[in-house]
This record gives C-alpha cells, structure tokens and sequence, in this order.
C-alpha cells in the first residue's frame, strides 16, 4: 500500500469508527451482504443522496433545524441522553438510516417498528407546559421534513451527483415510506409539497432555552479529539450557513451572506470532497452510516 493509500484508509475507518461504533463493521455487512429484496436500488435518488458525503451538513442542518420546534425539542432534551452519549446516539441513528434505505425489506420493516414502539414509551411535559409524545404524528411529521430538507439541500449544493427535478421528488417520494412507517400522516411527496409543510410549521417554531443549549452542544462543544476540531469547525459553519434566514436570531446563529456564498461555500466543497475521498466509493465504505436525528 502506497503512502497516499495509506493515509486515506486511516483516515476513512477514524470517521467510520466515530460515526458507526465498534460494531459498524458487523452492522455495515448485515445491512450490505444479507441476501433478500430490498426496497430501493443504487440508481434511486434515495441511495444516491443517502450514500454521499454531504449528509454529514445535512445531518447537522437537520438536527439544528428540528431542534426549533419546542415540543421536538423537549422530547430530545429529557429523553434521548444526546449530551450524555452523543456518539451513541449518532450511531443508533445512523444505523437506522442505513437499515431503512441499504437494508434488505425485512431488516427495514423491522427497524421501523422498533423505532415506532420506542416513541411510543416517550412522553412528557414541555417547559411552557404543554404535554408532548414522540409518536405524535404532527412531530413525526415535523422530525421527518426538516430531515429530508436537510439532506436534499445539502445534496443539491454540496452532493458529487446532485439531482434533477425529477430526481428530487422522487427522493421526497421515497423517503415518505419510513415516516408513515413511523406514524406521521400528510406527508409530502414533492419539493413544493415539502416547502408547503415546512412552511406551515412556521408558526409553531421558536428559540427555546433547550434548542440554544444544543446548538451550543453541536457547533461548539462536541466531545471529539482536539486533531479534528478545525475540520469539524468547517463542516459546522457550512451547517449553518444552509440554515433558512428566519431560523437565525431564535439559535441565536450568525448571518453573513457574502462570507456564506464564498469562503464558507468553497470550505464546504472542499471538506465534502476531502471525506469521500477518504471513505472511498460507495456506500459500503460507510456512507450508509451517517448522521441525522429524530426524536427517538
């Protein structure tokens, strides 16, 4: 193995390491070499978006942007232990990606209900007093849109095989199967449907204490290695630069659009180029493992 080579190997196994565990390597086979159908192929939009690099923007964007809804967010907060085991939980969430869109159909169906029957267990009562449950289908929904907006935005802008029209409401479409699963109802199957339901959540977001205090935990306090801060500082600026304006002052979370369209984009690209190369080809080679979040 040449130098370069081995260099890239080190460094993509450190990222799958910490986004998978010490048991992603079994988790990576289970998902990839059981024998079975499977409910979506490498040409569909789902597995090419699902499978780049950028979902780790999009992951952050998403976990940043589900956090502003008050009741979603005190869900998280009391029960999912995020600060107290962060990489765990990255690493349950992440498998459950990669079941639901690598796996065979058995292995995603079942993912499925266990997830559902987890958020059926979490309930509580939000700060401003209002009772909340994770399997609420209006929080599901909710978790599931501010996701999927995440991953397609980060994929059109910083993905190495961005879509089309076309290949964008499929991935809307395709991605609706695992949140019915889940519970929620009137999902969008469209951009523009998409855009319609985010924007009717609108009025119900806000900046709560417990939202500030993770996007604190996110961009400036995660429990990673000193050696990786600065590209994790990169990839965390790039997060915020992709968040909608509006959503800004509540996370209290700088807004400088010039700096956003060029050095910030350019880092983007760079940094998204940088981790598939060192992953390599594929999502075999982790991909299937990254980053997203819900209330569960």
């Amino acid at each position: 193995m040449n130098p370069l080579n081995a260099v890239q190997q080190r460094v993509g196994e450190m990222i799958f390491d910490r986004v998978a565990g010490d048991e992603g390597p079994a988790r990576r086979d289970r998902i990839h070499l059981s024998t079975g159908p499977r409910r979506y192929g490498p040409d569909s939009a789902i597995y090419r978006v699902h499978s780049d690099a950028s979902m780790f923007i999009g992951g952050m964007r998403a976990l940043l942007l589900q956090s502003l809804h008050p009741l979603a967010m005190a869900a998280v907060d009391e029960h999912s232990g995020y600060r107290g085991d962060p990489w765990g939980r990255l690493q349950r969430t992440s498998t459950f990606l990669a079941e639901t869109t690598f796996g065979t159909i058995d292995d995603a169906d079942r993912a499925i209900r266990i997830v559902r029957a987890v958020h059926k267990r979490i309930t509580g009562t939000a700060p401003d007093g209002r009772p909340y449950a994770a399997s609420n289908p209006h929080l599901i929904r909710w978790v599931h849109v501010a996701e999927i907006d995440s991953f397609l935005r980060a994929h059109d802008r910083y993905g190495a095989r961005p879509l089309d029209a076309a290949g964008r409401d499929e991935y809307v479409r395709q991605t609706a199967f695992v949140a019915r699963g889940l519970g929620a109802v009137d999902v969008p199957e469209t951009t523009a449907e998409l855009d319609e339901v985010l924007a009717s959540y609108r009025p119900e977001l806000r900046g709560t204490a417990a939202a500030r205090r993770t996007a604190r935990f996110i961009l400036l306090n995660p429990p990673i290695p000193l050696p990786v801060r600065p590209a994790y500082g990169v990839l965390s600026s790039v997060a915020v630069s992709m968040m909608p304006w509006w959503s800004r002052f509540p996370l209290r979370l700088p807004y400088l659009p010039v700096t956003e369209a060029t050095a910030v984009r350019g880092s983007g690209i760079a940094m998204t180029s940088a981790i598939r190369w060192a992953l390599g080809p594929g999502p075999s080679r982790g991909l299937s493992e990254d980053a997203s979040e819900s209330t569960s």
